[in-house]
Formats: structure tokens, C-alpha cells, sequence
């Protein structure tokens, strides 16, 4: 009996592996290592941001900003609109994905001694793979944070995680717990509140 336990383990341990994946999102940061955050203290947003519409600021654009400065501000920047140290300006897509999974099954072949006899003799397990395709929609969110003075990139986040349909359902949540995550690899803490 372990035996099976163990087998229907291993054959779990990837479906596991990929669940543990999809609950939140994958975070990928750059950072110019010659740069030292102490020295800004304002930030303010490009003028338009990579996620607005052409001539008018987007809903997903104000979510961003408003989750993005009450990250900022936590770290003890100032908005600073007028003259802005920092420029962050953000940059957002959803792509249409294909997942393809292969797991171990187990297929009984046979049923018992040549037909007969079925209740004594139990069949053999034998293992095929398994493959399943499934679509998905994966967001990439990049937030950049630039040096406002001599127009370089200073820090970059980067989040991608597949969207659910309550990422969808949500919007303000998703960017706010997204943007929060990025901002939890940005080399300045948060200040305890």
C-alpha cells in the first residue's frame, strides 16, 4: 500500500507544483547598481503613461497610479508632479497562452488469468502519459521608474501571472495586490506604518 501512496504522489507532485505557481504573481526586478535611492525624494508619472488610450488616461492607468503612489509614499517619497526626481511610467499586455501538461496515469491491462479467475488475480498497473492542453490568458505588468534629471531607467518590476477569471472580475484588487508584490522587491522597504 505505501507503494501506491507514493506512486499517486509522485504523479501529483507536478499538478501541485503548478497550483503553488498560479496563486500569485512571478516577479522579475533590474536595478541600476550604481544608483543609490537616497538621493530622490520626489516622484511623479510620464505624461501619457504606456497604458493610456491615445488622448485619454484609461481606468487600469488610474488603478496603477493610485496603487503605484501609495507604494511610493509608504517608502517615504513625495508626489511631486511639478518637478519629479523619478518618472514612473508603466507598461501592461495580456497574451494568449498554451499550457501543456504530461502526467503519469495508471491503465490496467488484462482482467485476470487469461479471463477468467478475476477476483484472485488482480491486473497489473501500467503507466502511459497523459496530455492535456489548456489555454489561458498570462498579464505582464512592468513598471519603470526612471531618473527624471538624465532621462535613464533606475529600477524596473515586472509581474506575470496567468489571469483568472476573479483577476477579471476584480480589476482595482488584482492591480493593488500586483503592484504591491512588485514593490516588495524595490530596493527602498516600506516604512512600518
Amino acid at each position: 500500500m505505501p507503494k501506491r501512496i507514493s506512486l499517486v504522489a509522485l504523479a501529483a507532485a507536478p499538478l501541485l507544483a503548478l497550483a503553488a505557481c498560479s496563486s500569485g504573481p512571478n516577479i522579475q526586478t533590474l536595478s541600476d547598481p550604481s544608483v543609490s535611492f537616497s538621493q530622490y525624494q520626489t516622484f511623479g508619472f510620464v505624461e501619457p503613461l504606456g497604458t493610456d488610450r491615445a488622448g485619454y488616461q484609461s481606468i487600469v492607468s488610474q488603478h496603477l497610479k493610485d496603487s503605484t503612489r501609495r507604494q511610493m509614499e509608504a517608502r517615504g517619497f513625495r508626489y511631486d508632479p511639478a518637478s519629479p526626481q523619478l518618472l514612473i511610467n508603466f507598461s501592461a499586455k495580456l497574451d494568449d497562452k498554451m499550457r501543456v501538461t504530461t502526467v503519469p496515469e495508471p491503465s490496467y491491462y488484462g482482467y485476470g488469468y487469461y479471463g477468467y479467475r478475476r477476483g484472485f488475480y488482480q491486473p497489473w498497473p501500467m503507466y502511459t502519459d497523459r496530455t492535456e492542453v489548456t489555454q489561458y490568458q498570462q498579464g505582464t505588468l512592468t513598471i519603470d521608474l526612471v531618473d527624471a534629471a538624465r532621462k535613464q531607467l533606475v529600477w524596473e518590476g515586472t509581474a506575470t501571472k496567468a489571469v483568472s477569471s476573479k483577476d477579471v472580475e476584480n480589476v482595482p484588487a488584482t492591480i493593488e495586490s500586483t503592484v504591491a508584490a512588485v514593490f516588495a522587491k524595490f530596493p527602498v522597504p516600506a516604512t512600518a506604518q
